[in-house]
């Protein structure tokens, strides 16, 4: 990222949002399943699972699913989405589920503890991107598995020109590509890493529809030196104005480029099955 990230910006919006995360977070449901989709094609046997950025806690639910016998750490630095997701889950006595208040970038987890770490949108809300995949790194066992996905510069195109279009302040956050992500999972010691982009546009019926989703997820631009103030209307009628020269098919497209991805804890290429593999453009309508 080009701007560092406001860390206390960033976590107030997602205690803000965590309220009506689970309405807006229907792009999130999909690239998470996206990542579990790794797993059909390796051999894993997890005895303690890490969801980093849990949210409100869909994918820990699904990873106690399909691991029944795991214990499920689900680590978040926005409390009141932990809470949120203690309430979905309606957790019992002798549960299998730990709920940590902590950054990626400094977990507070003992080095590896951890078999099996997934994140599914949320690395790109780190300060410091290699940090927290040495972290990550630091607490997973030999022979651990990172699942992963995170976002690419291309994401939101087309919001970022039409801002541009009426201020030369940055309104939308700036992403690695998978390239940059690829060598810094290397360089913290990772083995084997394989990685995939691919963009997936989602289609809305206006602009403001778009920014209501943005909000509703508490996914807004945190970056130090970015817009702090709301937009004079002036501007936002003139950003508007530029994004409905995009439209299409009587839609407005909000362009992610995803990249998912997984790495071992390994000191060699011990991986048993590391082909590439590719997912086809995608285009979703909002459900």
């Amino acid at each position: 990222m080009t701007a560092s990230l406001d860390k206390k910006s960033t976590m107030a919006s997602f205690n803000r949002a965590a309220g009506t995360y689970d309405t807006h977070d229907f792009l999130q449901r999909e690239v998470g399943s996206r990542v579990l989709q790794q797993l059909d094609m390796l051999v894993v046997n997890p005895q303690r699972i890490a969801d980093l950025g849990a949210g409100t806690g869909r994918f820990s639910r699904l990873l106690g699913r399909k691991f029944k016998k795991s214990k499920i750490y689900l680590v978040d630095f926005a409390i009141r989405m932990l809470v949120k997701a203690r309430y979905n889950k309606k957790v019992k006595l002798f549960s299998r589920e730990r709920y940590i208040c902590g950054d990626m970038e400094a977990l507070p987890i003992a080095d590896g503890q951890i078999d099996l770490a997934f994140t599914s949108l949320a690395l790109q809300w780190s300060q410091q991107l290699g940090l927290s995949f040495a972290e990550i790194r630091r607490v997973l066992s030999p022979g651990g598995l990172f699942l992963f996905a995170t976002l690419g510069p291309d994401t939101l195109h087309e919001l970022r020109s039409s801002f541009d279009s009426v201020s030369s302040i940055p309104h939308v956050n700036e992403f690695l590509d998978m390239h940059e992500v690829g060598d810094m999972l290397s360089g913290q010691g990772f083995s084997d890493p394989v990685l995939t982009t691919e963009r997936i546009i989602v289609e809305y019926e206006d602009v403001m529809e778009l920014m209501r989703d943005l909000k509703g997820i508490g996914a807004s631009n945190v970056s130090r030196g970015g817009q702090k103030a709301l937009m004079g209307k002036e501007r936002l009628a003139g950003m508007i104005k530029a994004y409905e020269q995009l439209r299409r098919d009587n839609k407005i497209p909000a362009t992610y480029e995803v990249i998912i991805g997984h790495a071992w804890a390994l000191d060699r290429a011990k991986q048993t099955n590391n082909a590439d593999h590719t997912f086809p453009l995608s285009r979703l309508k909002k459900r």
